[in-house]
């Protein structure tokens, strides 16, 4: 079966892939590299419902705990928050659930405008430059570090290893990468307490050493997690809606013209071209009937975040960018408990970062053809290597 997600030229590629195979049916198998049985959902309806089944964990230790692996993925890694079932993903997520309520992110809000002035700045005019290189990677990756406390001078690492872990078709690599991320925290995570500060990464060691009971692979992992999730969605959420925008023009003017707009259409930009493509990975801890197709026990479920989002039957016109339409119930920050607790603050940068290169840059547009536009190669998320934009 094509792998969607493998492309690599022109934008809409994928989505012509899940709609041939939502049309087929929207749950179907489909063979792994392991041999064994995936089940690959496509269609808005049965996403959601799996989104939302408890008898599909995320618990991967226990999935692959009798399993040989060549892999050496670093536990912390492994073992995140995002691969647990209640309680202890409960436990986890109210731990960081305080750090990205809109109260708290509206605290946030002027430090991200600050960041994004400053690298907005460095764009000359009527001339060409990379928007992912020059805003959608640097603006998240400053906001998420800031946020933690990891000092300046460490950010291009940081970013470089983040990046790696989705280097699909390279285990060696991402292997590699989590060692790097994972000793890097381990270390940063020492010197904070010898050295005590006020950022959300010094609050989770008060966890740690109090009385929530945090074990320090669980210290570590939530730092991991929170480092990577909270810069790669938005780096791809900003790339995918600039891009979605300029080969809209009617709704890109519309924008220009009322910039007060741009919250609105976040939603919109978010179900078109889903930064998450894909959902993290599940499995069935019993037989399982969705849409009328039987899930046998311990099947693999992949929830296609991005083919749910373009299903005609719950969003008409699908491949259309409508700002018009009422997108809240977008599945592109996951749906359930595991729905992506960072989605006010990606969506804050989003908003401040498209509307001020949109006031600043009243003439942006793509540098090259669309066709030209190199993707990401990975199955977990949807993004740009680059944006070429004249200014």
């Amino acid at each position: 079966m094509t792998d969607p997600n493998q492309n690599t030229r022109a934008p809409q590629d994928a989505y012509y892939v899940y709609a041939a195979m939502r049309a087929v049916c929207p749950v179907q198998s489909a063979p792994s590299d392991s041999g064994r049985s995936s089940y690959v959902v496509t269609g808005y309806a049965a996403a959601r419902e799996a989104l939302g089944d408890a008898r599909l964990s995320k618990d991967t230790a226990a999935f692959f705990a009798d399993k040989e692996s060549s892999r050496r993925l670093h536990p912390a890694v492994a073992h995140n928050m995002l691969a647990s079932d209640p309680p202890r993903h409960s436990r986890l997520r109210k731990l960081v659930t305080r750090a990205f309520t809109k109260g708290a992110v509206a605290e946030l809000r002027p430090f991200i405008a600050e960041v994004t002035d400053m690298l907005l700045d460095q764009w000359p005019a009527g001339e060409r430059v990379d928007f992912v290189a020059g805003l959608a990677v640097p603006l998240p990756v400053i906001v998420i570090c800031e946020l933690l406390g990891v000092p300046e001078a460490d950010r291009p690492d940081v970013r470089r290893w983040s990046g790696e872990l989705f280097a699909s078709g390279n285990p060696g690599l991402i292997d590699a990468a989590s060692h790097s991320l994972a000793d890097y925290l381990g270390g940063l995570i020492a010197d904070k307490r010898r050295r005590p500060g006020d950022s959300l990464l010094d609050r989770l060691i008060s966890a740690r050493d109090g009385d929530d009971h945090l074990s320090e692979e669980e210290l570590l992992s939530l730092a991991i997690l929170l480092l990577v999730a909270g810069h790669e969605t938005t780096t791809n959420f900003l790339g995918n809606g600039l891009l979605a925008l300029l080969q809209h023009p009617a709704e890109l003017d519309r924008l220009r013209e009322k910039p007060e707009a741009v919250p609105a259409m976040l939603d919109e930009l978010l179900r078109f071209d889903s930064p998450v493509s894909t959902a993290t990975f599940r499995f069935a801890t019993e037989p399982v009937t969705l849409a009328g197709t039987e899930i046998p026990a311990g099947a693999p479920v992949l929830i296609s975040l991005g083919a749910a989002n373009r299903d005609p039957d719950r969003f008409p016109a699908p491949d259309e960018l409508d700002s018009d339409r009422d997108a809240s119930a977008h599945l592109g920050f996951g749906h359930g408990i595991h729905r992506c607790v960072g989605a006010p603050l990606a969506k804050a940068e989003a908003e401040i970062a498209l509307r001020e290169a949109l006031r600043r840059f009243p003439r942006l547009r793509l540098a090259v053809p669309a066709a030209q536009l190199e993707w990401r190669r990975t199955r977990l998320v949807r993004g740009l290597t680059e944006l070429p934009v004249l200014t």
